[in-house]
């Protein structure tokens, strides 16, 4: 594995706002008391979010070793870059289940790099080269838009970005980027390959963090959080390894009014980034992923098909779970 690169980008300009700070008045006894004063959340823009999302799709899918692919690493760079205060690039060259050579690279932003209390937030931003899921036989080595898995979750941590530039939280956030998650062998293919073929952009970072015995206190993975009536339920490996993690933030949804979303309900686990950096780098992480009751995947019916595309994208899923990801933000002292 390549050794890490670090790309340093101009100082940004952040406005610090400061979380429970203490004023100072007088009370009825003429006596100092002091008044704790709460760091607000701010509002999450569902229409920036979307935004982001079709930006990548623009790219046409970005699977490793292509131009598309390519390109669109070098928009996430520049636009992550505008919020954060440093970016780093993990180049990565990792070979796929079949033997093929994959190019490619984790992006990473850095936000409040002094702070000793930090949480993780994760996203992929590869997709699928092939819709292996698809109802058509016909299209099954077709590469997928992958506006939902991968793209919505990027575009709704790129829109955390930004209003983590404007308002600072009191805590240390550091942004992922995983490359060469969905590029597993072919459903139909399965029984021939044996081994850890998914995730591996995960599984790199995991080995070789960008900083030395990196830690955070807890991570979020989002995956498919774009879906039209998207519900999020808990799933298996987030339980298992980080439950008060998953309490926290489904207490919070259902906290903001959004328990129609995220339901009180454990699901099947699923092999996800999460699961690595939950049993290698010993981080609590869960992953925040739709489930469908009506598939035999558990996964909606546009999964690893060609209609992962921006038709499916609804601006108040991604304004939900943004919602929710800056509330555990700016509820962390």
């Amino acid at each position: 594995m390549n050794s890490l690169v670090k790309y340093m980008f101009g100082t940004m300009f952040i406005v610090l706002f400061s979380a429970c700070n203490q004023s100072v008045k007088q009370n009825d006894t003429g006596q100092a008391a002091t008044t704790k004063i709460t760091l607000q959340r701010p509002d999450f823009d569902k229409d920036s979010a979307y935004y982001f999302v079709e930006q990548q799709v623009k790219f046409t899918p970005r699977v490793p070793n292509t131009k598309a692919h390519k390109a669109c690493g070098l928009f996430l760079i520049n636009k992550l870059s505008a919020y954060a205060d440093t970016v780093f690039s993990q180049p990565l060259k990792i070979k796929a289940y079949n033997g093929t050579l994959l190019t490619g690279q984790n992006i990473i932003g850095i936000f409040n790099p002094d702070a000793r209390k930090r949480i993780l937030l994760a996203a992929h931003w590869d997709s699928r080269p092939y819709a292996d899921h698809d109802p058509n036989y016909e299209n099954h080595r077709t590469p997928i838009d992958g506006a939902n898995d991968g793209g919505s979750g990027v575009g709704v941590l790129l829109e955390v970005a930004r209003q983590l530039h404007l308002k600072s939280p009191q805590i240390g956030v550091d942004i992922i980027f995983f490359d060469l998650e969905d590029y597993g062998e072919p459903d139909d293919e399965r029984l021939n390959y044996s081994g850890e073929n998914w995730c591996l952009g995960s599984q790199a970072w995991a080995k070789n963090p960008h900083t030395k015995n990196y830690k955070a206190k807890y991570g979020i993975l989002l995956d498919m959080v774009g879906g039209k009536n998207a519900l999020f339920t808990q799933e298996g490996f987030s339980r298992q390894y980080a439950p008060d993690i998953v309490d926290k933030l489904w207490n919070k949804a259902n906290n903001l009014g959004y328990s129609a979303y995220f339901q009180d309900k454990e699901t099947n686990p699923v092999l996800d980034d999460h699961f690595y950096i939950n049993k290698m780098i010993n981080i609590p992480t869960i992953d925040i992923i739709e489930w469908s009751p009506t598939t035999e995947t558990g996964f909606n019916k546009y999964w690893h098909t060609i209609n992962d595309n921006m038709d499916n994208i609804d601006k108040e899923t991604l304004y939900v779970v943004g919602t929710v990801i800056l509330s555990a933000i700016y509820s962390e002292k």
